[in-house]
């Protein structure tokens, strides 16, 4: 979904999903974002590319990386059906995919959301991917700073307009590492955190809420056949070289998005529900050894410039996704011809000076300074086209690591962050009142300063999973796996209480039927106990293996370099000890983990997926069973690594 793993280019022409729609019934969310569990916390991460997550700083840190999984294999239950059935899991998945993809229009909501759980209970009943738990964000502020609270969509979005700090003009926050400021190539939370702030968009989710505003867009209106867009900008927006934005350079974005070499997706801009579906042409391209391939033709996109402040833009199918996908960073608009990777454009400056020297957009912040791997200075754009910054300057402390993270809270070094877990005492956090989001306020004594500080606590977007390559693994087997996990112990003792169990990949706040929908799914979740769902039943899974005959089975879980994932494969591995499966941990780096998935070496792995818009279809459409065939990764397949297409029927 995003830049391969070793660093490469993905194939802009990798297969657009079936045709398009989106998500829920408001802002559809899709943001492709994988996590893959940072360090010793609740780190997440969206695309393929590793950061280093979770304590960070304003509620946005940590990066981004979307991998995935892969499996199959059949099992000896009812290879992979409905035991016994002519129509298996993996059939009833993507028959219901196709009902999704095949049905964009906004009045077919409710055919959607029944298939997305049809989706889900061909994953749970099948068992290719076991969820355990979605994050919880929580915010920590000395009582000195004022700000408006992060949304269900993280940090990353927040630009700090409003936030102050009593008896000081800067506001000190914390960053992981990323290595490019380039909107078009930046795919990873810890980029997000800045760009966002610095290159203003059509639309965005203001502090991450998902209610979509406008930024630089006055108004727009939609034609009757639901695909052309007409955009007016408001008029009098200047970017940061002095120059006034207009439509054409709003186009020149999206063009680089689609063309240019470097970026890392260009998906956002062609496939749908993940991403705007934008018309387009193609044509065959053949490379110096003979490979052919379907590239974009330059200047193809379905974009019309009306005048200076009106563009019209026309999707291939009716996309309910399409304003929500505009927020993604990647949409950052920069002034037109400042970069000469299109055809057209000589370019204004190089890219690596956008890269690393100097930001070009119409946000509130710009950049003033970068030390690599040290610290990042934004110094306020007094000349916004809205309300000017509070702060005249924005601090990024670039550390990962807890301790040293530790130490520049305690030293107060930081304004608003997050606490390591390493350093979290569970019954020091006390919540005063919850609004009408979810969000619960209140305050966390911190002792070794014996203060109170503020403090926020939501579930956020991102779920944490293990998933199986289904081609390696049998189906008992990874059916007693979902047994013995437990999602409540997994939190209570590897996350101290710092997640929320989870019982579906989708997370409860846009289950596709709702809260009661999302409850009645828990209450019948079949894998804890009869009294509590999510319970570790190590019964249940030895019966499972007896009736089904598996002898001594070999089984590996592969997971990213992090404590926090092997403490999770640790608890179940010692649950499986008394049963016939001989359960090994290995860690790999996460390029070699990724690389694994599209090699369908992999039995069962941990990742993560966290979501950049409201769209159930963003997360879903990597389930496609036909998706999920490893060996056309990543050109032509991008779902998870699963390998769920050999239990279709017509495979078997």
């Amino acid at each position: 979904m995003s830049r391969n793993a070793d660093g490469s280019k993905p194939d802009r022409t990798r297969r657009r999903l079936l045709a398009a729609l989106g998500g829920s019934a408001s802002v559809a969310l899709a943001g492709c974002s994988a996590i893959f569990g940072g360090d010793d916390e609740d780190g997440e991460d969206g695309g393929e590319t590793p950061t280093p997550s979770g304590d960070g700083e304003d509620g946005e840190d940590g990066g981004s990386s979307d991998g995935e999984d892969g499996e199959d294999g059949g099992s000896s239950d009812g290879e992979d059906g409905e035991d016994g059935g002519d129509m298996t899991h993996a059939d009833k998945a993507q028959a219901a995919w196709e009902t999704v993809a095949n049905n964009p229009s906004p009045k077919d909501q409710d055919l959607r959301n029944e298939a997305y759980v049809e989706i889900e209970e061909a994953v749970r009943d099948d068992m290719v991917m076991i969820n355990f738990a979605h994050d919880i964000t929580e915010n920590f502020w000395y009582p000195k700073v004022d700000w408006d609270r992060t949304g269900a969509l993280g940090g990353s979005y927040h630009q700090h307009k409003t936030t102050s700090v009593e008896g000081s003009d800067r506001l000190q926050l914390v960053n992981s590492t990323n290595s490019s400021l380039d909107p078009v190539e930046s795919d990873d939370t810890a980029s997000a955190t800045v760009i966002h702030k610095c290159y203003d968009k059509l639309v965005h989710y203001p502090q991450g809420v998902p209610e979509l505003q406008n930024q630089v867009l006055d108004s727009f209106e939609l034609s009757d056949d639901g695909l052309t867009y007409t955009f007016s900008l408001k008029e009098g927006v200047m970017f940061q070289n002095g120059d006034e934005l207009t439509a054409s350079d709003v186009k020149y974005t999206i063009r680089r998005l689609a063309e240019a070499d470097q970026s890392v997706r260009a998906e956002f801009v062609f496939d749908a529900p993940n991403g705007a579906g934008i018309a387009h042409e193609t044509e065959t391209v053949t490379d110096d050894e003979g490979n052919e391939s379907e590239e974009v033709v330059p200047d193809s996109l379905a974009i019309e410039i009306v005048d200076d402040y009106t563009l019209k833009v026309t999707t291939e199918v009716p996309n309910p996704a399409v304003m929500d996908v505009l927020t993604y960073q990647a949409f950052g608009i920069l002034p037109e011809g400042l970069i000469g990777d299109i055809e057209g454009y000589d370019g204004e400056v190089g890219v690596d000076t956008l890269r690393t020297q100097q930001t070009f957009g119409t946000g509130p912040w710009q950049l003033e300074s970068w030390s690599q791997n040290e610290e990042m200075l934004l110094s306020r754009f007094d000349d916004y086209y809205g309300s000017t910054a509070e702060q005249a300057e924005i601090i990024y402390r670039i550390v990962e690591d807890p301790e040293p993270r530790w130490t520049l809270i305690l030293e107060e070094n930081l304004d608003i962050f997050s606490i390591p877990t390493s350093f979290y005492n569970r019954n020091n956090y006390t919540v005063n009142e919850t609004d009408d989001r979810g969000r619960g306020v209140g305050t966390y004594y911190l002792e070794q300063n014996d203060v109170d500080l503020g403090y926020q606590r939501f579930t956020s977007l991102v779920t944490r999973y293990f998933g199986f390559n289904v081609a390696n693994t049998e189906r008992p087997v990874r059916k007693a796996i979902a047994y013995v996990l437990g999602q409540n112990e997994i939190n209570d003792q590897v996350f101290e209480g710092r997640k929320e169990p989870a019982f579906s990949f989708t997370p409860p706040s846009i289950w596709p039927t709702g809260t009661d929908g999302y409850d009645q799914w828990v209450s019948e979740w079949p894998y804890g106990t009869e009294d509590e769902p999510g319970a570790s039943n190590v019964q249940a899974a030895t019966q499972l293996l007896e009736e089904n005959n598996i002898e001594e089975t070999e089984f590996t879980v592969t997971t990213y370099k992090s404590p926090t994932y092997q403490d999770a494969a640790a608890l179940v591995r010692d649950k499986l000890a008394s049963t016939s499966v001989n359960f090994t941990l290995e860690e790999a780096a996460f390029s070699d983990l990724i690389q694994r998935g599209y090699d369908g070496d992999l039995q069962m792995y941990s990742l993560g997926w966290a979501w950049s818009w409201e769209s159930v279809a963003y997360g879903h459409f990597g389930f496609e069973p036909k998706n999920t065939d490893t060996s056309g990764m990543p050109e032509d397949n991008n779902g998870y690594y699963l390998d769920w297409h050999v239990n279709l029927s017509e495979n078997q």
